[in-house]
C-alpha cells in the first residue's frame, strides 16, 4: 500500500450494533482516492453494513448504534455537526437492484439537481447530458430522453442510476453489488464503466463475485462475521493472502 496515495476515508475502531448484536467489530482501514476498493466475503459478513456506514445510511435503522471514527477528508462523519444531506451528496450510492424513479430518463438524472434548487434549463440539460455520457449511456438514450426510465433494460437502468448519482458531482460512489441482477454483457459494461469512472471518483464496491473483484479493484477488503480479516492491494490478496481464512474463501472452500 503506497504511503503517497491520498486517503479519502480513514476508518478507526469502527463498531456497529443492531440492538445488542454487534455487526461490525473494530474495523480499521484506509480508502484511497481514485481507486476501486472491493469488499468481499460471504453473505451476512458485514460488507453491505460497512458500506452503508460510509454515508450514514444506517442512521435510518432505529436500533443501530455506531462507535469509533470514520474520517472523511479529515473529518469524523459521525460528529453531530455533520450535515448528513450534504454528506450523501458528496458520497453517492448505487444499489443492488436498479431503482430508477417512475419518470422520464431525463427527469431521473435531473431529479437531484432540481432538489438542490437548480432551475436553469441550460444548466440542467448540460448536467444531464454529461452525466449520461459519463455513465456510458448517452448514445443509447439520446433520442429517448422523454421516455419512462422503466422502459430501459436492466443494465441500462443501472447505468441510469449511476448517471443519477454522478449528476450530483460526488467525490465518492458506493456500489452495493451493482451487477448482481444483471446478465454477463450488462455486467461487463458496468465493469468497464467503473474502470473509467475511477479517474474522476473514488469507488467502493460490495461484490460476491471474486472474478469481478480481481478484474476491477485496486484494493480488496475481506470481511467475515463482522470482522475485517484482510485488506491489501487486490493482487496481493488473491495471489498471496496472509490469512488462511482469506485463502479458504477465495479458493472456494467456504462461502
Amino acid at each position: 500500500m503506497s504511503p503517497n496515495e491520498k486517503q479519502v476515508f480513514t476508518i478507526k475502531d469502527l463498531n456497529l450494533y443492531y440492538g445488542v448484536n454487534r455487526a461490525l467489530k473494530s474495523i480499521n482501514l484506509p480508502v484511497y482516492e481514485h481507486k476501486v476498493t472491493a469488499l468481499i466475503g460471504p453473505s451476512g459478513c458485514g460488507k453491505s453494513t460497512f458500506l452503508r456506514t460510509l454515508n450514514r445510511m444506517n442512521d435510518l435503522i432505529s436500533d443501530c448504534k455506531v462507535s469509533g471514527e470514520i474520517n472523511y477528508e479529515g473529518e469524523n462523519i459521525y460528529q453531530p455537526t455533520i450535515d448528513v444531506i450534504d454528506l450523501r451528496r458528496r458520497i453517492g450510492m448505487v444499489f443492488q437492484k436498479p431503482n430508477p424513479f417512475p419518470m422520464s430518463i431525463y427527469e431521473n438524472v435531473a431529479y437531484g439537481l432540481r432538489c438542490q434548487g437548480i432551475k436553469d434549463k441550460n444548466v440542467l440539460q448540460q448536467a444531464v447530458k454529461q452525466a449520461l455520457i459519463d455513465a456510458a449511456l448517452y448514445e443509447e438514450v439520446k433520442d429517448r430522453l422523454k421516455e419512462n426510465a422503466l422502459s430501459l433494460s436492466g443494465g441500462q437502468q443501472q447505468r441510469l442510476c449511476i448517471a443519477r448519482a454522478i449528476a450530483m458531482q460526488p467525490d465518492v460512489i458506493l456500489m452495493d453489488e451493482p451487477t448482481s441482477a444483471l446478465d454477463p454483457i450488462a455486467t461487463a459494461k458496468i465493469e468497464d464503466l467503473i474502470t473509467e469512472l475511477k479517474k474522476q471518483y473514488t469507488i467502493i464496491i460490495v461484490t460476491h463475485n471474486m472474478q469481478q473483484a480481481l478484474r476491477i479493484s485496486d484494493y480488496t477488503a475481506f470481511f467475515l462475521m463482522g470482522e475485517l480479516i484482510e485488506y491489501s492491494e487486490t493482487e496481493t490478496v488473491f495471489s498471496h493472502p496472509k490469512n488462511p481464512k482469506t485463502e479458504d474463501y477465495i479458493t472456494g472452500r467456504f462461502g
